[in-house]
């Protein structure tokens, strides 16, 4: 195999495993490490670079963590692109519990672990404890977007996975600097002091980089097509130079960027923050294939019971305890300290330390820590496999048993809320679909509250209103106003929220949709309920008596007896199946009922001639 098919093949196992986990429903880093060590199974990163450049053993180490780290340093950066400083008026004080004593007490009960169960060394004790006080953003995000706790419990998990990564890492660097270099003579002076330097560096060069960030982009010095290139470029080079004057104070300083940029209010960073995504997809999908395939699988099988029994100790007994302890009078309940006791995957910051810490042993050569190197990856990858499933498993129910999410995400997210609008979403509640209207007519939502609706007075477009929305149990968002671009442009504010396959539009009319006045079908979302079918037109309908009418269908009572029943005038809007989950009828993908699903659809009073002025509006 060519070097040009290796690095096509890397991102394409990355982007099928986290195609595959999409479609099952399973953490994404859980199939890409799974990918990874398939891949390693015929191709071994280190032997296959080894190869290529005549036999160096060390080629492969020297070339891919430099590529590793400033990947690492793109995913922290683009982590702190996603803190908001208004989310710490809840879970603030829970946040830096959990990043500290949490931190202590988890770097405490992992060295204790790993010396008792797996006999290691105290000194690469102590080095794994500091490398696992980390947790893994890059899983927990997605598990909160599918399993939607509370908000403020949201928002301290994931500021702990953000910022814990970096203190992770620079605890690992203390840790190996005075327990392996300075070995025989450790100074707690020289270690405090390396401690606050490294903080200083990366925070005032964080700083730094984010204000002249900012300057950049308020000043117009750079087009729009180079904003999000310059910034990644820019953030890469901090991380380099504050790598150079403390190890490790890169992801301290990218980390800080990142915040610093998401929260100024001088310039949009938006564009930025969308660049910065679909990187960071790629790049974690890379890495965990690369890092999963130099991986000896034959390692982790003789690590055997103790392995498994110290992974349990960590899920079970370390964890808890760091957490119970942290947050002893804080605002969080029992009940949301018992969920964040219960997730705390491990991701890639874990994986790529724990990999250069191992290499920089093996050329430092201490006696009798070679071998425990090898073990320190094999270990770190174990407990990366183990974290992910059964926290990846067992989130979702843990949060459902503690009454902290909906039992299901099919509830909808209904922008406008007329009185067709309300009417559909009563019948959508009624079918026991949860459902919440948003609107900026305060008249329009008072009556919906009447009706027993969720209903929201705000402007979809303001992000800082969005914010506040509480979406426990929805995940699809459908816009229904009688404004084209109001609809367009919620959805478009509402992409970070909602997978694109779940934002819903309704045209207002047919002649918006097919005139100059309309919208190029690119910004649309994905049409609802059926050709011709328009705000206008429902209106129209409703206000001449049409209603709305769900019913279940049986062996015996057909769709097609439903529609001879009420004619061939009556419109499918969508279907509900037996365990709740909504299917919504689209112009580009029509549904088709079956036995057990209960059909929801405007019904006419009186027949509506295709060429009368309403379908025609």
């Amino acid at each position: 195999m060519d070097l040009l098919f290796y690095l096509a093949l890397v991102p394409s196992l990355g982007s099928a495993a986290q195609w595959l986990a999409h479609r099952t429903n399973l953490p994404s880093i859980l199939l890409l490490l799974l990918f990874g060590v398939g891949l390693g199974q015929f191709i071994n990163p280190d032997d296959f670079l080894a190869e290529l450049t005549g036999g160096d053993a060390t080629a492969g180490p020297k070339l891919l963590f430099p590529l590793v780290s400033l990947s690492v340093g793109i995913i922290m950066f683009e982590g702190g692109l996603s803190l908001r400083l208004e989310e710490l008026r809840e879970s603030g004080s829970a946040a830096l519990r959990l990043v500290t004593i949490g931190a202590a007490v988890t770097m405490a009960g992992v060295t204790i672990a790993a010396h008792q169960i797996l006999d290691f060394p105290w000194r690469m004790s102590l080095l794994l404890g500091a490398i696992l006080v980390v947790t893994g953003p890059t899983v927990i995000g997605p598990l909160l977007r599918h399993v939607r706790p509370s908000r403020r419990v949201a928002s301290a998990l994931k500021w702990e996975g953000i910022v814990i990564d970096p203190i992770g890492a620079v605890l690992a660097v203390l840790v190996f600097e005075q327990a392996f270099l300075h070995g025989d003579d450790p100074s707690l002076r020289i270690a405090l002091g390396m401690l606050a330097w490294t903080s200083l560096v990366g925070v005032v060069l964080g700083v730094l980089s984010g204000w002249l960030m900012t300057l950049v982009l308020r000043k117009f010095w750079l087009p729009d097509m180079l904003h999000g290139v310059a910034a990644l470029s820019f953030a890469l080079l901090m991380y380099a130079i504050s790598d150079q004057l403390a190890h490790e104070s890169g992801l301290i300083t990218v980390t800080v960027m990142g915040i610093w940029l998401i929260n100024q209010k001088q310039v949009d960073v938006e564009h930025v923050v969308e660049l910065k995504e679909n990187l960071r997809t790629l790049l974690i999908g890379c890495l965990f294939v690369l890092l999963g395939s130099r991986v000896d699988i034959n390692n982790v099988i003789e690590i055997g019971w103790p392995g498994l029994l110290f992974l349990g100790v960590l899920i079970l007994v370390v964890r808890p305890l760091s957490v119970y302890l942290s947050l002893i009078g804080s605002p969080l309940n029992y009940r949301e300290q018992t969920f964040i006791a219960g997730l705390a995957p491990r991701g890639i910051v874990a994986a790529a330390v724990s990999s250069i810490f191992a290499l920089e042993l093996q050329r430092n050569a201490v006696e009798g820590d070679v071998a425990s190197a090898d073990q320190l990856v094999t270990v770190t990858f174990l407990v990366i496999v183990g974290t992910v499933a059964v926290y990846g498993m067992l989130a979702s129910p843990l949060a459902k048993f503690l009454q902290l999410a909906d039992e299901n995400n099919h509830g909808v997210l209904i922008a406008g809320a007329d009185a067709w609008v309300r009417e559909f979403a009563s019948e959508l509640q009624a079918n026991q679909v949860h459902v919440m209207l948003v609107d900026t007519n305060y008249n329009k939502i008072s009556q919906a509250k009447m009706d027993g609706l969720g209903g929201v007075c705000m402007n979809i477009l303001n992000e800082h209103a969005r914010e506040e929305l509480n979406l426990a149990g929805i995940g699809r968002m459908m816009a229904m106003t009688p404004n084209d671009e109001v609809n367009t442009l919620s959805l478009r504010e509402c992409r970070t929220l909602f997978d694109r396959s779940r934002l819903y539009q309704l045209t207002f009319s047919l002649k918006n949709s097919h005139g100059r006045r309309g919208l190029t079908k690119n910004l649309l979302g994905r049409e609802l309920f059926g050709e011709g079918m328009t705000f206008s037109a429902i209106a129209a309908m409703h206000q001449a008596g049409a209603t709305f009418k769900s019913t279940k269908l049986t062996d015996a009572f057909t769709y097609d007896d439903f529609m001879e029943r009420y004619g061939e005038d009556t419109v499918l809007l969508c279907v509900i199946k037996d365990d709740n989950s909504l299917s919504i009828n689209t112009v580009g993908d029509p549904l088709r009922p079956v036995s057990g699903q209960t059909v929801l659809a405007l019904v006419h009073s009186v027949p509506v001639p295709p060429d009368h002025a309403v379908m025609q509006s």
